[in-house]
C-alpha cells in the first residue's frame, strides 16, 4: 500500500478511463461507476505500481492475497444493489479497496480479515479515508453475529460451500454475493443468494471467476 495519498489530474484521468472500460464490460450501475471513479485505487498498491493501478487486473498484496481486478469489484458490488445506509458484511478485507467502494455507496461496512498482518496493516491504512468501515480479525465462516443481521454480505474469496452461519446473519430479503468453488477445481461460479421472508433461499448464477480460496479459522501470520 502506498504512503503517498496524492491524487493528481493524471490519476483521475486514468480512473475515468477505467470507468469507461468497465462500462464496455457490462457494468451499468451508475452509482457503482461513480464509486469506482471516486476511490483512488493507486493508493492501495505500492507506489511503484501506479501505472498498473487502473488496468483491469488483479494484483498481489502480500499474505497470499490479491486486490481483485476492478471489473470483479464492480461486478460483485453491482449484484449487491447497495442503497445508502445499508449494513454490509464483507468477508475478506484484503487491501480495503472493496470495502471503500461499498462505503462510497453509503453503506456501513463491517469487514473481517483472517490474516493477522494484513488485518493490522489495512485497518491502519483505512483510517486515511472518510468512510464508515469497521474491521475485525476473525474467521469469515463465523461472520460477525454481534453486529447481525446484515442487509448484504459479500465474500471476496472462493468458498467451498455456502456458510450457514452467514445465511443466518442475513436479514429477510437480504442478499449475499459469493463465489462458490467449481467441482472441477477451475475457479468459481458467482452466486447471488436472496433470503426470502419465509427463510427460503433464491439462488442466481452470474458466470465464472477466479478468487483466492476462502479458508476457515484465523491465519497465523
Amino acid at each position: 500500500m502506498s504512503s503517498n495519498f496524492e491524487d493528481t489530474y493524471r490519476h483521475k484521468g486514468m480512473r475515468k478511463q477505467l470507468v469507461d472500460l468497465l462500462r464496455t464490460k457490462g457494468i451499468t450501475d451508475e452509482n457503482v461507476l461513480t464509486a469506482i471513479n471516486e476511490v483512488p485505487r493507486h493508493v492501495f498498491l505500492d507506489s511503484s505500481f501506479v501505472e498498473l493501478a487502473y488496468q483491469d487486473i488483479a494484483f498481489p498484496i502480500g499474505s497470499g492475497q490479491t486486490i481483485s481486478q476492478p471489473h470483479t469489484v464492480a461486478f460483485q458490488t453491482q449484484l449487491l444493489e447497495i442503497t445508502s445506509g445499508m449494513k454490509v458484511l464483507e468477508i475478506g478485507t484484503g487491501s480495503g479497496y472493496q470495502a471503500c467502494i461499498l462505503a462510497a455507496l453509503g453503506a456501513r461496512v463491517f469487514s473481517i480479515e483472517r490474516q493477522k498482518n494484513l488485518f493490522f496493516k489495512t485497518s491502519e491504512f483505512l483510517k486515511n479515508f472518510p468512510y464508515r468501515i469497521k474491521t475485525f480479525y476473525g474467521d469469515g465462516f463465523e461472520g460477525y453475529p454481534s453486529y447481525a443481521p446484515f442487509d448484504r454480505i459479500i465474500i471476496t474469496a472462493g468458498a467451498p460451500e455456502i456458510p450457514q452461519k452467514l445465511i443466518e446473519q442475513l436479514k429477510p430479503n437480504g442478499m449475499m454475493v459469493i463465489p462458490i468453488d467449481e467441482e472441477n477445481g477451475n475457479g468459481q461460479k458467482m452466486l447471488r443468494i436472496t433470503k426470502m421472508e419465509d427463510g427460503s433461499l433464491k439462488q442466481e448464477e452470474f458466470g465464472d471467476f477466479k478468487f483466492v480460496p476462502m479458508l476457515k479459522g484465523k491465519g497465523k501470520d
